[in-house]
């Protein structure tokens, strides 16, 4: 995969469908992307096998909720002060970026990082999809700490965080992301490249550019959401996809809650049939319900796309009215696991539900 400012459209656009709603909005983030990519050219794309084992990999990603993320932009500095303040904490340089999720602007963010810093980017993320907290990720499933950590926000306030754990770290740090604003800009899980080739989901940048790629052209045949699918059917992690519903929001409830974007959206079927379907989520849609019976749920993935032209519709800009096609796919095997679910699982989010994969439902 090559990165180039041509292609950032395509790339945001499928970064956007695997943010299942959440990681920020990916129009803003194309364009902090593309600007540094022109700024100071494109990062390189290598992949985990490129690694060391001892590589120095670094995060970089915006916090907060996905509503507050549209109004508070960043300027860079925010994000190559939270890398440079990282790296003097663990007195080493880093050598690579990684999206800690692939998901909206938070899969742009680092190429943006990638690009202002001259370091590569490695094709891969921490979850292959978005999720609302910092524990939830692959590497602290498999005991990577996600501390040392820094915040930073637009005004180039810094806070250096250490915890015992991962659930102890997103705790502090969603209290200092309220004080700052709730946006705010990270980089945690400072990893090796030991860690990201035993515990990444690999392949995650490419997959968003091949979903960007098939929903375009399928514009060009009158029918996005069938190129989509088939997309999604030759892929390693999201070959399990369906259309769950195909409907128009009738109701809708969302509001900023201890940094989060929490609600439902309830949908009524375009057949004129009366079912409907109710979604709730937290920054990330988190189950799919159709008449009380269960269509999807975490850590699969529930995306919302325009039923016309496939475009992801993220969470904050959910309308009344909308008519939107509902796409349920699977998530990565390392996502499924026993212990995985014991950090992302349905219950870990309140819910009253085992995980059931989407091909058995």
């Amino acid at each position: 995969m090559e990165i180039t400012f041509e292609n950032m459209e395509d790339f945001a656009r499928g970064a956007a469908f695997l943010g299942t709603g959440g990681g920020g909005d990916p129009y803003y983030g194309r364009l902090l992307a593309q600007n540094a990519i022109r700024e100071f050219g494109a990062p390189k794309v290598i992949t985990a096998d490129d690694l060391d084992d001892d590589t120095a990999v670094f995060t970089a990603a915006m916090l907060g909720s996905p509503p507050v993320l549209m109004e508070k932009g960043c300027s860079g500095d925010d994000i190559d002060l939270a890398i440079s303040k990282l790296e003097q904490r663990l007195g080493r340089k880093a050598e690579a970026i990684l999206p800690i999720e692939i998901g909206g602007m938070n899969s742009t963010l680092p190429i943006m990082a990638a690009a202002r810093l001259g370091l590569p980017i490695i094709d891969a993320d921490g979850m292959g999809r978005a999720f609302p907290e910092i524990q939830m990720v692959t590497f602290s499933v498999y005991g990577c700490s996600a501390t040392p950590l820094v915040v930073t926000d637009e005004h180039l306030n810094s806070v250096v965080v250490e915890a015992d754990t991962p659930a102890r770290a997103e705790g502090i740090v969603r209290s200092i992301a309220i004080q700052m604003g709730l946006s705010v800009m990270l980089s945690a899980y400072p990893l090796t490249g030991r860690q990201v080739k035993d515990y990444g989901v690999h392949g995650t940048l490419s997959l968003a550019l091949g979903i960007g790629t098939a929903i375009r052209e399928g514009r060009t045949t009158g029918n996005p959401v069938e190129a989509l699918i088939q997309y999604l059917q030759t892929t390693p992690y999201y070959n399990h996809a369906k259309v769950l519903f195909d409907g128009k929001v009738t109701d809708l409830r969302r509001e900023t809650t201890k940094g989060f974007a929490i609600g439902h959206c309830l949908m009524s079927a375009m057949d004129g049939s009366g079912r409907q379907m109710e979604i709730m989520f937290q920054n990330e849609h988190l189950i799919a319900r159709e008449n009380g019976v269960i269509k999807a749920i975490v850590p699969d993935l529930i995306c919302m796309v325009d039923r016309e032209t496939a475009e992801p519709i993220p969470v904050e800009h959910l309308r009344y009215g909308q008519r939107l096609k509902i796409i349920g796919t699977s998530a990565a095997p390392i996502m499924r696991t026993p212990e995985a679910l014991e950090v992302f699982g349905p219950r870990k989010f309140g819910l009253d539900e085992d995980f059931i994969p989407i091909e058995n439902l």
